[in-house]
């Protein structure tokens, strides 16, 4: 089912050439953080080209619940009133962040270090994730978490009264955790350090900069050292939010697939932490041009000029480059599956801990539509032959980059692909089908 609705089985069907401009919404994970940093601010955050995709709406109506004022003037224009770092009220109702694991973890992060108590939930697939990898980072600081066995939601978590300064290695890489931990730092006093391994995404570095905290990163043998100074005033700024690269693969993909495409994709965050997957579609032979390179918001961004790519060919994605495409395997594997040859894709662990255990979800769905797929607890291994046969329903299992995935490899199989549920795809891409339909895409409800 559905997150909050009656499920919207949909099927897509063998393409005629994709041709248009390709306006992909606001970047997600800087959406979430242009509000909750706008909330720990002092004046007014005026932000554009928000992301209105339920997952963002949730953290919006969060940051409200914790006493900021948070106002929509247009579509994706957006102001909020924070009430500066440690100003956060305490919400008189539960914190429902819907499917948004970015949402939950990274509020929890912002609250962890001030007086207050909050409760907070989500919906069937965000309520089987695990916070531990929160929960435990944020206990250092002072702050102590209760919730269902295993560390899930639901979860009462008891801000610090003292917080104390951390210094915390990532187990892992995520920068949700890294994120977290960054965000509950501001109202500790001292220095906050976070110690990733292998780098992560760094829009939280970039944007607490842009809004006057004190972070420094160097990098020392242990990997990325990030330093925070404790407490500073932020003041609200003006943010531009790029184009989201995770929803830009989707139109992505599909036009390398369908032969005759030519899209074009403008306006694409490339900041380097995020730019895995288009670094290996060109490795595999993908005809892509970044046209017009510039910076939008502190990110570097460019407009992507897409082509059919009939020779496409397999390649291992190194476990080093997991992070900066952790969203993006889904997709990928759609691709290795079309492509000649053995797609190897290793360090991809994290897939099992997202909306749903993505290695498991695009694997059982892929052997379904005619692939061959092995894999093991860190790596998805796809034998790609230049052809699927399809003709097979798959589940997305609340989990929108599955249903997003299948329904782009119903535009080249052989026989249509159908998705028990593309419900959760407006959390983070509402506009995708209207998009595609534009584009010439064969995407329908059932």
């Amino acid at each position: 089912m559905s997150a909050h609705a009656t499920p919207i089985p949909m099927i897509a069907r063998r393409s005629p050439a994709l041709t248009g401009v390709a306006q992909i919404p606001g970047d997600k994970s800087i959406s979430h953080r242009a509000l909750i940093l706008g909330a720990l601010s002092v004046g007014e955050t005026r932000i554009t080209g928000l992301l209105e995709g339920q997952d963002v709406l949730d953290t919006a109506a969060a940051m409200r619940a914790f006493g900021a004022t948070v106002t929509r003037h247009g579509e994706g224009e957006w102001t909020v009133n924070g009430v500066g770092v440690g100003g956060f009220a305490e919400p008189a109702q539960v914190i429902d962040c819907g499917n948004s694991g970015t949402g939950v973890r990274l509020i929890m992060g912002a609250m962890a270090t001030t007086p207050i108590t909050a409760t907070f939930t989500g919906d069937a697939s965000l309520n089987k994730r695990p916070m531990g990898r929160i929960t435990d980072p944020l206990a250092l600081f002072g702050a102590r978490a209760v919730g269902r066995r295993g560390g899930k939601l639901p979860m009462t978590l008891v801000g610090a009264a003292e917080p104390v300064p951390v210094r915390y290695t990532l187990p892992m890489p995520s920068a949700q955790v890294k994120s977290a931990v960054l965000l509950a730092g501001l109202n500790a006093p001292g220095e906050t350090v976070v110690i990733e391994p292998e780098a992560t995404r760094d829009h939280t570095e970039r944007m607490l900069r842009g809004f006057g905290a004190e972070v420094s990163v160097e990098e020392s043998p242990e990997g990325r050292v990030i330093t925070l100074k404790g407490q500073p005033e932020l003041t609200g700024q003006s943010v531009a939010v790029p184009r989201d690269p995770s929803s830009a693969a989707f139109p992505v993909c599909a036009a390398l697939l369908v032969p005759g495409s030519e899209i074009l994709v403008p306006g694409v965050s490339r900041n380097p932490t995020r730019d895995g997957l288009y670094v290996t579609l060109l490795e595999m032979g993908a005809d892509i041009t970044f046209e017009n390179p510039r910076e939008e918001g502190g990110e570097p961004v460019a407009d992507l000029r897409v082509r059919h790519s009939p020779g496409l060919k397999g390649v291992t994605t190194p476990e080093e480059r997991a992070a900066s495409m952790i969203d993006e395997f889904p997709v990928l594997s759609v691709v290795a599956s079309m492509a000649q040859g053995v797609t190897v894709m290793r360090g991809v662990k994290e897939l099992r801990v997202k909306e749903s255990d993505r290695i498991d979800a695009m694997a059982r769905g892929l052997e379904a539509c005619g692939v061959k797929i092995e894999e093991d607890e860190d790596t998805l291994i796809v034998h790609g032959t230049g052809r699927v046969p399809g003709g097979a329903t798959c589940e997305t299992r609340l989990d929108h980059r599955i249903a997003m995935s299948f329904l782009v490899l119903g535009l080249v199989s052989e026989e249509p692909v159908a998705v028990d549920d593309g419900g959760p795809i407006a959390t983070s891409f509402p506009a995708f089908e209207p998009l595609m339909a534009a584009l010439g895409a064969r995407i329908e409800r059932r």
